[in-house]
């Protein structure tokens, strides 16, 4: 007999679409991810790269935990609404902190952090029936709280080893789920418990691709806004676009529209689906980066480039195709090699571009990710479309 919490698992007969809700979730991910590009802007350094880098992880973990529970529980529940609404609202909180987190916002940021993991798991702990429901709950209950230790330890002191012991916490979050959150007493999950909705969690992670692009068109919109449409700052601009037009061809050119069909493929449903995780969230920081890059170079597109510049401007893109190439693998089981190619000819024009203004460094990139997704098109003219074919 199903109890009233036992209705709160998805049924294989429902729709397994993304729901409004889920879409009204990600919206905070839009200041998310404008929060962290402009610290990054205001402390271009690898303290200002490595801070952003923490607090982007963490923010991920956040999103991608909740579309676990909306991938293995039913959104239309109140009981489900309910925890993605609080989690929403303790999104914004991060977000507002996120600029102070790595100095006077530390332990408003580390504690809702904390309070949002460990309160989620509870919530559902006491809302679901059934021994075997509640396993896999407490299983991450406890690797949240081991990673609560180093994340409020840390919000308590300052400098590097908050650093440090931010690090630490996030490489806990990661590495358990990885490891199948084995818990004393509990030991590892069946194969069973990580069974996936393939259909719902490809439009998930095409959502949340789709909002940090949104963000990057925030960004460049905002930034020529405010600094007027000069003929140097409007081709800026224009080269900007581009870029964004580009990335998203890149991304959902077969891969990115596959990926539900190579899940549903693999003989291990869980190991795609940790692949693309971990592409998306490369990619996603590679977003984050190109969109401090437009802004640097909508801001000041002529004159000297110093090295941070480069950095950006020729390493989100770098970045991207990176998570591109690994998300590519995960869904096809090998690479196209216009991947690694545009790669390095963007660090061996990395020197180069030290000797022009930053227009033509962000024009070079553009023309590296123009010859990507042209080697896309001419690579299947002709040819039947290519089927998934995840690594086994």
């Amino acid at each position: 007999m199903a109890s009233e919490a036992g209705e709160l698992l998805r049924r294989p007969e429902e729709p397994q679409r993304a729901t409004f809700l889920e879409l009204f979730f990600d919206l905070a991910f839009v200041v998310v991810f404008a929060q962290l590009s402009q610290g990054l802007v205001d402390d271009l350094s690898w303290r200002g790269a490595f801070q952003t880098l923490v607090l982007l992880l963490a923010m991920w973990w956040v999103w991608f935990i909740t579309a676990a529970v909306t991938d293995r529980y039913d959104p239309q529940r109140p009981a489900i609404q309910l925890v993605v609404i609080a989690t929403l609202v303790g999104t914004l909180v991060l977000a507002v902190a996120a600029p102070e987190a790595f100095a006077e916002g530390g332990l408003i940021f580390a504690g809702v952090y904390v309070a949002i993991q460990l309160g989620r798991g509870l919530f559902l702990v006491l809302a679901l029936q059934g021994r075997e429901l509640k396993r896999r709950i407490v299983r991450s209950l406890f690797w949240f709280g081991v990673s609560a230790v180093p994340w409020i330890a840390g919000a308590m002191v300052h400098g590097t080893a908050r650093g440090v012991l931010w690090a630490l916490a996030v490489a806990v979050d990661y590495a358990g789920f990885a490891l199948g959150w084995p818990t004393p007493g509990l030991g590892r999950p069946p194969r069973s418990e990580w069974s996936v909705v393939a259909e719902h969690l490809a439009e998930r992670y095409r959502q949340f691709f789709i909002i940090a692009l949104g963000e990057l068109i925030l960004v460049t919109t905002l930034t020529i806004n405010r600094s007027g449409f000069a003929a140097d700052r409007t081709a800026a601009f224009l080269v900007s676009v581009a870029t964004t037009v580009l990335i998203w061809r890149i991304y959902i050119y077969r891969a990115g529209e596959l990926l539900a069909a190579a899940i549903e493929a693999s003989p291990e449903p869980f190991r795609p689906t940790l692949l693309a995780k971990y592409s998306h969230i490369v990619m996603v920081a590679g977003v984050v980066v190109t969109a401090v890059g437009d802004e640097l170079v909508i801001t000041h597109p002529l004159g000297h480039t110093p090295p941070g510049w480069i950095a950006v401007i020729l390493g989100g893109p770098a970045l991207f195709l990176a998570g591109r190439a690994h998300f590519e693998y995960a869904v096809f089981g090998r690479v196209s090699r216009d991947r690694p190619i545009g790669l390095l000819v963007l660090a061996a024009i990395a020197p180069v571009m030290l000797l022009v203004p930053p227009l033509m460094a962000a024009l070079a990139t553009t023309a590296v990710l123009t010859a990507i997704a042209v080697a896309d098109t001419t690579r299947a003219r002709g040819r039947p479309p290519e089927m998934p074919s995840p690594p086994r």
